[in-house]
């Protein structure tokens, strides 16, 4: 079934991102949780490689004739080796689309070379220190005043916006429509009136950025719309489907990674039959995983993802995730229960899954609804 998804040209592919992870991302990798991001230089190579142009046309210079499985394959690599680089799955799997979709040819040549090369990074800026899931409650402003907007609010929990050099920003151009009166502005950091805030400490990813972002009197291009005013609520739904079944990618290769890790660690040693029995349904439940997966990578592919079927899919791997990582656990013992641990570093790391991109409790509420219910 994977080989079906896997075709042999994305062997070398994979290949190319294993050696970029195991010999170059790997070594430094410490340093990158002490600065709380990954350095310049690593974006550069990841675009030298391809890996941020997935899904890019080749004249903008992507990575030709590449699909969302290149992006899984690219995730697969990184959490092989218990990594946090969620960030990249920001660029290219979140942020990237509304590019791809909504940008005029123009602002397809000023953007999306940057992004594909590593010359700039990209990220969402939608939560807000008062509005989080509920878009609608948004109080970030755009003011139209001749050919600029003008902003002023503030944004938080921004993966990669310690980093970003391009935010695509969701601001409030009526107020009194609602989530009908949302807009999108891609807004370059350097703007007079961009600030960003301190770094958000958090429970784990501790190498992916997160950052508090402000606005105040900032005049962005009105040039720097992306597609039609006052239809960004649209614009954001459209790439759910994408963002959750990312997001269940990266929680499903991070539960066959716990697993594996689990299974060498007390391989030859004294297992008891219940710790046999707990590593054997864990295989299972990881394997059925992989199935609901791979099937909804192809429909995403194909473009037969709906948003019930991707509510479902980021559940079930996200509850995978947590289910699977506990009993590794508790099969390998103490000496996992530390945070320098990769198994313990992949507990604190996989719990945020649960909630980003919507929690657990809203994508029941979601598959509930495409019941009747």
């Amino acid at each position: 079934m994977r080989r079906h998804l896997f075709a042999p040209e994305l062997d070398e592919f994979r290949a190319v991102v294993r050696a970029f992870v195991e010999t170059e991302v790997e070594p430094d990798y410490s340093s990158w949780v002490d600065a709380g991001r990954p350095p310049g230089w690593f974006w550069r190579r990841a675009g030298e490689i391809g890996i941020l142009g997935i899904g890019v046309p080749k004249e903008y210079g992507g990575l030709d004739a590449s699909t969302f499985v290149h992006s899984v394959v690219v995730t697969e690599e990184i959490q092989r080796r218990f990594l946090a680089l969620g960030g990249v799955r920001v660029h290219t799997d979140i942020c990237m689309p509304y590019l791809l979709e909504y940008a005029t040819d123009e602002q397809k040549d000023r953007w999306l070379p940057r992004l594909a090369s590593g010359g700039a990074v990209v990220a969402l800026g939608l939560s807000e220190p008062g509005a989080g899931s509920d878009l609608k409650a948004m109080s970030t402003r755009a003011v139209r005043d001749g050919d600029h907007y003008v902003v002023d609010g503030a944004k938080t929990f921004i993966s990669n916006g310690a980093a970003a050099d391009l935010v695509i920003l969701a601001v409030k151009t009526d107020p009194s429509a609602g989530r009908r009166g949302i807009s999108l502005l891609v807004v370059e950091s350097d703007t007079p009136g961009f600030e960003r805030g301190r770094k958000l400490a958090k429970l784990g990813l501790q190498a992916q950025d997160l950052a508090e972002l402000s606005f105040t009197g900032m005049r962005v291009p009105a040039e720097n719309l992306l597609g039609a005013e006052n239809r960004g609520f649209e614009y954001l739904t459209a790439n759910l489907a994408q963002e959750r079944l990312s997001i269940a990618v990266n929680s499903q290769a991070a539960a066959r990674a716990a697993l594996g890790a689990a299974v060498e660690r007390t391989a030859g040693g004294e297992v008891g039959q219940s710790a046999k029995f707990a590593l054997a349904t864990a295989a299972v439940d990881v394997d059925a995983g992989q199935a609901l997966i791979d099937q909804a990578v192809r429909d995403l592919v194909d473009g037969e993802l709906g948003p019930s079927d991707a509510a479902a899919v980021k559940l079930y791997a996200t509850e995978l995730q947590s289910r699977t990582v506990g009993i590794c656990l508790d099969v390998v013992g103490p000496t996992a229960f530390r945070a320098a641990d990769p198994l313990g570093q992949a507990y604190l790391d996989g719990r945020v899954s649960r909630v980003y991109g919507g929690s657990s409790e809203i994508m029941k509420v979601i598959v509930a609804k495409s019941l009747g219910l």
